[in-house]
């Protein structure tokens, strides 16, 4: 009896105390991102950086690996005079991040990943004429490429994750430049 009373006072004072598993083969979580594209976004007429916003599904797999499928969406601005002229692109992403670090108690995790893009360029929303009469050379194209992704994961709550991530995008096909470096910021949400 005496036993079974310990029992119970020990179980009654750690209730809420038992972590969950992270991070477990075949757990999925939806994640939403935002951020910054080719340096910190202004809304001044000679600035050159965008912004970008995605979303996508991922999957554990062992050790905290995970496969990523989502889709994004890229502004970038190029100057023009007192103006500037949108390239907006359109891409889908399939890739895998691998585990490069984790702590003992499984709240942090930095991850390595890539990714193969593909997708939709448009410049100026397909417009060839400018406001001065002058023409645009870039052409509408379907893109395609990869990236390569450094991210940290933090669990807020064993379903809520923050996500801080940097990644170098590397695309062909356009006729806007090869390379886009992203710094962002978002969150994921462990559905199951």
């Amino acid at each position: 009896m005496r036993k079974c009373l310990l029992f119970l006072i020990a179980s009654l004072a750690l209730i809420g105390q038992a972590n969950a598993q992270r991070c477990l083969p075949k757990m999925q979580g939806i994640q939403v991102i935002a951020g910054t594209t080719d340096g910190l976004y202004t809304r001044a007429t000679d600035d050159k950086t965008g912004y970008y916003f995605g979303t996508a599904l991922s999957t554990y797999t062992k050790s905290g690996n995970k496969w990523v499928v989502g889709g994004e969406y890229l502004l970038k601005y190029n100057p023009y005079k007192d103006t500037r002229i949108p390239t907006a692109q359109f891409t889908a992403e399939g890739g895998y991040y691998y585990n490069l670090l984790s702590d003992p108690s499984k709240t942090f995790f930095l991850s390595i990943g890539g990714s193969a893009l593909a997708g939709y360029e448009t410049v100026n929303w397909g417009t060839k004429a400018l406001f001065d009469g002058a023409l645009l050379t870039n052409k509408d194209a379907i893109i395609y490429g990869g990236g390569l992704t450094l991210e940290l994961e933090s669990y807020l709550s064993d379903r809520l994750v923050l996500l801080l991530n940097t990644r170098e995008r590397c695309m062909w096909g356009g006729s806007t430049g090869h390379f886009h470096s992203q710094f962002g910021i978002g969150i994921k949400y462990i559905i199951n």
